[in-house]
């Protein structure tokens, strides 16, 4: 706070202007943004000016308005006020308590409690506030400076459903079932045991809200991270932690909540239900079925935020996760355990090769799950409608944060799709899983960001965006027998603009992840689909990931495209050309054609290794290219029907032997007679 500001707010504390009078200012300001430009702007007469808040605020504020238009610093007079308030409130020499109630309280369990309350606080006199609330069924909640005390019957309630929930656990036997006796027995204990018990919670109370964020007076002892639940019953996380404040983003509708508005700690980090339930639905970033098929029960509760398993926890990646899509799986393989990016401008093709992957794993065993960031509702029903169509959506889960959805849904999205495939995960399952798109996840955080007064960075991004996702995709990797041989593969989509690579966001994420697909709007509208840059592309894991089959079918198959690439630019403008070079641009353009691939149609891994074989050793050479689509459809089907024990000896061996390169060559010498 600058000097003069110190100096104006004690002349606020000199001039003794009430707290109701301080919050009216404050509202006339926070409603009316244009009240401050006027009184700001040297146009405006001081007599103008002196009738605007003449009209507009208590009589008690206008010598002080004056004394801040002529300091210069009625641009900052909602600091001021705020910063009064605080003062204001430290020096009341009473304490704020809210009781809500269904039976009212009669004048001597009133007094009671307010002896009670001046007692443990330590106080002259409090000002008791009185509310109706037929929620919570009976008794009353007491709500006195940062604590809470529940006896509401509605709580009880809740704790015998959970203790009877766990005793009937201990009392099955082995098959889940119960007898009926030691049922009765358990509800005898609990009924007879009901009684209110008074537990005091940490509260605190909205001294702010709006834009879905709200800043809580209070609660001196919460986490970062945690949920607290408002007396509406709506949620939030905490994102914020100050001196005397926390921010809390808002995991719902604020309606019904003010300024003054209690705030209870849950204890607990914001998490999710899950359960094997969830596959072939489709939730929202809370995990609520959004498909209208009915609710999902929960069989365990995983926290969104989690910390990535250390090194001794992992293994190294060497299980390929095939995509399906010829281009990716023989140049940039991706192993189950890495994170690859797939990066390129809009509409090139990046979902696309995501679908792909999720459709090619049918029968893999993979549980896949997508989340939808800052998509069109239109959009995330598309891609749900072309996992049915494919029969993907029996393996997979659909975590939805939709453009229409507030910010803070679409932040805690891709978090809440990471303790989803976590919990297969920790199954010893293999997990995929595609965040569609970062880029509008980082938008999204800005935003909260920004609404939280956090400071901006580069492009307004706050400090921590990189730990945003770096956090996120560390917990991808591949867990060791020991930690239940689990693996959770992660595609990131990120969004360029004009093919920038080098913005803030893009480069982060290539920082984090294991590799990256860049796919080109230029190839793209050449015909080239998938559109991958070959050069800019990359695998970290690369080889380690491939089978031996692949391997070495795969050969040389990038440095020839880089050959061919850098040859056709040279002799775009010759005429004449020698033979080598001539053979050398022929096989770069078979190459080419055969790596376009139809949407949604991914390749059998089998017949993947027997394309590239045939093409690297000249078997598709002299093959026009605007029949070598057909040809080599017409070659595998005739390879299906004539030599399946080639494609079961890929399919189980993944070698490929001199034997088998052999009778690969002779049975397409057979299909070309």
């Amino acid at each position: 706070m600058k000097d003069t500001d110190k100096e104006l707010l004690k002349e606020l504390v000199r001039l003794d202007i009430s707290q109701e009078d301080n919050e009216t200012a404050k509202g006339v300001f926070t409603a009316c943004p244009d009240v401050a430009e006027t009184l700001a702007n040297p146009l405006v007469t001081q007599d103008e000016k002196h009738g605007i808040i003449k009209r507009l605020f208590p009589q008690s504020m206008e010598r002080f308005l004056m004394t801040v238009i002529k300091e210069g610093a009625i641009g900052r007079i909602s600091e001021i006020l705020e910063e009064y308030t605080d003062i204001l409130i430290d020096r009341q020499g009473s304490i704020r308590a809210v009781v809500r109630y269904v039976t009212p309280l009669t004048d001597s369990q009133q007094a009671d409690l307010k002896q009670f309350i001046m007692d443990k606080f330590v106080k002259e006199d409090v000002a008791i506030e009185y509310r109706y609330d037929p929620d919570i069924l009976g008794g009353f909640i007491l709500n006195a400076g940062d604590e809470e005390y529940d006896k509401s019957y509605r709580t009880a309630l809740r704790a015998m459903k959970d203790t009877l929930q766990s005793k009937a656990a201990e009392v099955a036997d082995e098959d889940g079932e119960y007898q009926e006796s030691d049922i009765i027995s358990v509800l005898k204990t609990e009924v007879r045991d009901f009684k209110l018990k008074s537990g005091a919670t940490e509260t605190g109370f909205i001294t702010r809200l709006g834009d879905g964020i709200a800043r809580v007076r209070g609660m001196n002892s919460v986490m970062y991270g945690e949920l607290v639940e408002f007396e509406t019953g709506v949620r939030g996380i905490v994102q914020s932690l100050e001196e005397k404040t926390v921010g809390v983003v808002l995991l719902g509708d604020d309606h019904g909540l003010t300024e003054g508005s209690s705030a209870v700690r849950t204890g607990k980090r914001a998490g999710i239900g899950v359960s094997d339930e969830l596959l072939g639905r489709v939730v929202d970033a809370l995990g609520a079925p959004i498909d209208g098929a009915g609710p999902i029960k929960a069989d365990d509760y995983f926290p969104i935020e989690r910390e990535a398993p250390g090194v001794i926890e992992r293994k190294s990646v060497n299980v390929p996760l095939q995509t399906g899509i010829l281009a990716i799986d023989s140049m940039f393989p991706i192993g189950r355990g890495q994170r690859e990016l797939i990066i390129g401008d809009r509409q090139t093709g990046k979902t696309s090769i995501a679908l792909d992957t999720i459709i090619n794993q049918k029968s893999q065993d993979v549980i896949c799950i997508y989340v939808a960031i800052g998509q069109k509702s239109s959009t995330v029903a598309q891609v749900v409608n072309t996992l049915k169509k494919y029969g993907a959506m029996d393996y997979s889960v659909v975590v939805c944060a939709s453009a229409s959805d507030p910010a803070p849904f679409q932040y805690i999205a891709p978090y809440s799709g990471t303790a989803i495939a976590e919990y297969f995960m920790s199954k010893g399952k293999d997990v995929l899983i595609v965040y569609d798109d970062l880029s509008k996840h980082a938008v999204a955080y800005r935003a909260m960001s920004l609404l939280l007064h956090r400071p901006p960075g580069r492009e307004a991004y706050p400090g921590d965006v990189f730990y945003l996702h770096s956090r996120l995709l560390e917990r991808s990797s591949r867990l060791d027998d020991e930690h239940g041989g689990g693996s959770l593969t992660a595609l990131p989509i990120i969004e360029t603009l004009a093919g920038d690579i080098s913005a803030y966001i893009p480069t982060n994420v290539i920082s984090i992840t294991d590799g990256q697909i860049f796919l080109e709007s230029e190839l793209f509208n050449s015909g080239l689909r998938p559109a991958v840059n070959y050069g800019l592309s990359v695998s970290r894991v690369g080889g380690a990931a491939q089978t031996k089959a692949m391997k070495k079918a795969a050969g040389n198959l990038r440095i020839d495209l880089a050959q061919f690439k850098e040859m056709e630019i040279f002799t775009q403008f010759s005429s004449e050309l020698d033979q080598s070079t001539t053979d050398l641009l022929n096989h770069g353009h078979m190459l080419t054609e055969l790596l376009k691939q139809p949407l949604y149609n991914p390749l059998p891994h089998a017949e993947q290794v027997i394309t590239l074989h045939a093409a690297q050793h000249g078997l598709f050479d002299g093959i026009p290219l605007k029949e070598l689509r057909e040809y080599r459809q017409e070659l595998m089907s005739y390879i299906n029907t004539y030599g399946q024990d080639i494609i079961n000896e890929i399919d189980e061996n993944k070698v490929m032997t001199d034997d088998l390169a052999e009778r690969i060559e002779r049975i397409i010498t057979a299909f070309e007679e």
